[in-house]
């Protein structure tokens, strides 16, 4: 599904780094601090949302679960994604966000992939899945670039997944 090495908890793709938040970026987000490693539209609102969240939650800190989009080149963060950890019934949710500054160049099907790709490489995953709003046709197409495929929805959200295959259809 996608191409990503490993470099302890990193993630690596060809143009990203997927690297954990640390305890300082997370408090640094959290108190509107600024940092010379971030895009200057970072932070976004949804990774404000991220720090917050994994700030209030201990156990959010799984080495599965929240990440930053580092663009290699440049070394700078430019967005996060996050899988909400741990699975329910081998099931996890993946969400992600870019800033606008850097939209465009396809970095969240990129990071998404490499994403999805670990969390099904997990023996307690078996799918991986997001929620859309019908308003933001940019966030389905990530969804389908990655690798998810529309399964349902409602007037208002459409829900998109992948599933490993059965044993024996590997």
């Amino acid at each position: 599904m996608s191409s990503f090495s490993s470099t302890g908890t990193d993630l690596i793709t060809d143009r990203l780094v997927l690297r954990q938040w640390s305890a300082d970026e997370i408090a640094a987000v959290v108190g509107d601090g600024r940092s010379a490693r971030w895009a200057e539209d970072f932070p976004a609102e949804g990774d404000r949302v991220i720090a917050g969240f994994i700030a209030e939650h201990v156990d959010a800190s799984s080495e599965h679960a929240h990440r930053q989009i580092v663009e290699r080149d440049s070394g700078l963060v430019v967005g996060s994604l996050s899988l909400l950890w741990p699975p329910s019934d081998g099931a996890v949710e993946i969400g992600y966000g870019v800033v606008a500054s850097r939209r465009g160049r396809g970095y969240a099907p990129e990071a998404t992939r490499a994403l999805v790709a670990y969390a099904l490489g997990s023996p307690d995953v078996h799918t991986v899945y997001a929620n859309v709003e019908l308003s933001n046709p940019a966030s389905m197409r990530v969804l389908e670039k990655s690798g998810l495929r529309h399964w349902s929805g409602d007037g208002t959200t459409a829900r998109y997944r992948t599933v490993t295959p059965e044993p024996d259809q590997r």
